[in-house]
């Protein structure tokens, strides 16, 4: 059974998102599939996965918008910036009010310049930066711009609290949780994480990876949305051959309508997204060529 399209893993605690990939290709006997967007093993919620030929669309899936569910605790920061590291600093005493929490997460509401943590998966020099982390070196991280739609504080006790955010692309919830700390003057470090949803998928609509396994030894295929469900672009449908050829070829062409993404169907049939730019329509990421 050839599969192809969008699967919304509910990915478990305790794992990478390669264990994720590693075991679906076992399971599924597919070798193409991608993720769009990394979980670390903390972490655990949404992680969309790409089979097939959908794998050429992830980068558009991975660029939208993520809602968080984070837990942290105030009074100690650990080098990886989660329980998972080791305790660097601490505070004993110190007196946070809810408002003060409150007051806090409004400031980094909106776009905003983040440094990743030293414990990420981000290359300088063609190494990862966890690699020269547990080395022991640590290098200057340059900022990058990220946006905040909102930060909603759910609970708080004066030590532990509970947030709902939803954030870009690049967010760091680890390092969002850090800087809080820092602003709070009495640290911070993200104690647990769920991705609650990417894009228009949420945790509802998620599988665990037994029940995908359950689901294709009983050769069922419930736990695959179609690619094109994933973007909410306009649609725009070619008919005329020789401008399908001409889009096909990868050239651009004439087309009077507002500038953005659009979903290409050739003869009713999903190819791929295109973009228009200054009544120009060009190819963007294709789906339905190999």
């Amino acid at each position: 059974m050839k599969l192809e399209g969008i699967i919304n893993v509910n990915k478990p605690k305790g794992i990478t998102s390669f264990d994720v990939i590693r075991k679906l290709r076992k399971i599924l006997k597919e070798k193409r599939i991608g993720h769009t967007g990394t979980l670390d093993p903390l972490a655990e919620g949404v992680l969309v996965i790409c089979l097939g030929r959908a794998t050429k669309l992830a980068s558009l899936i991975e660029a939208t918008s993520k809602t968080y569910i984070a837990e942290f605790e105030l009074g100690y920061k650990t080098d990886t910036y989660d329980i998972t590291g080791n305790i660097i600093e601490k505070i004993e005493k110190f007196d946070i009010s809810k408002e003060q929490i409150i007051e806090t997460l409004k400031k980094f509401e909106g776009e905003i310049e983040q440094i990743p943590p030293m414990y990420s998966a981000i290359k300088v020099d063609g190494k990862k930066l966890y690699e020269l982390a547990r080395e022991g070196k640590e290098i200057e991280r340059k900022a990058r711009k990220i946006k905040i739609d909102y930060i909603n504080l759910l609970e708080f006790n004066g030590k532990k609290a509970k947030i709902e955010c939803k954030v870009s692309k690049g967010t760091y919830i680890r390092s969002l949780i850090y800087d809080i700390g820092e602003n709070l003057g009495c640290f911070a470090t993200m104690t647990s994480l769920i991705r609650s949803k990417v894009g228009k998928y949420n945790l509802e609509n998620s599988f665990s990876i037994e029940e995908i396994e359950e689901s294709f030894l009983l050769n069922k295929t419930d736990f695959l949305f179609n690619v094109e469900e994933s973007f909410d672009f306009k649609s725009i449908k070619i008919k005329e051959e020789n401008i399908k050829k001409l889009l096909i070829n990868g050239n651009k062409i004439k087309y009077k309508e507002n500038n953005g993404y659009y979903k290409i169907y050739f003869d009713n049939k999903f190819w791929g997204i295109g973009v228009v730019e200054n009544n120009y329509l060009k190819p963007y990421k294709y789906f339905n060529i190999e």
